[in-house]
């Protein structure tokens, strides 16, 4: 089996990305269900229908079994070299995944709510919640990509200006789009 290893890294791969792909995507879903409440009855009625069942199928066809094969095939890969737990940027990487977990259930809970036609959140919460798996991303990629030759502090340092640089981006949009809806 040890043979197979780069083909288990690959899919290990392919499925990281599909599972980033369903968490980018599915808050842009949910903040058109939330404008599409600003429409009339009927507007917001077959909106708010069609846009729940692209989350659903986004949701429970995509997001939530490549998340499942994504974990499957880094265990798999984890019993193969179990030495690399002993690397201390696969031991930072565990805590970037674990924060991943945390907001991939905080979103399903999300999506849950929209489901049920509760909506709690504005639609620029769910912008700056879109930017969530872009800085775990970012993390991760960041600390596979490079491991032990940049010093943690620098990786901090960076995503918190890209968080702030992506908290700018937001805000100007909202401004923008503001100033043109005026």
């Amino acid at each position: 089996m040890i043979e197979y290893y780069d083909y288990i890294k690959a899919l290990h791969l392919i499925f990281i990305i599909t599972w980033f792909a369903g968490l980018f995507y599915i808050p842009r879903l949910f903040i058109y269900i939330i404008e599409a409440q600003k429409k009339p009855e009927i507007e917001k009625e077959i909106l708010t229908t069609q846009l729940n069942i692209m989350a659903k199928k986004l949701w429970y066809i995509i997001t939530w079994p490549s998340s499942i094969l994504a974990i499957f095939f880094a265990l798999i890969l984890i019993y193969f070299n179990p030495g690399i737990l002993m690397q201390q940027w696969m031991v930072i990487k565990l805590v970037f995944v674990g924060f991943l977990l945390i907001y991939h259930l905080k979103t399903h809970s999300i999506f849950i709510d929209f489901q049920r036609d509760i909506f709690n959140y504005t639609s620029t919460f769910m912008r700056f919640w879109n930017e969530g798996a872009t800085l775990i991303l970012f993390a991760i990629v960041f600390l596979v990509s490079i491991k032990n030759s940049f010093h943690w502090i620098f990786g901090v340092l960076g995503l918190i200006g890209l968080g702030v640089l992506l908290a700018i981006g937001i805000r100007f949009y909202k401004r923008l789009n503001n100033k043109n809806k005026n």
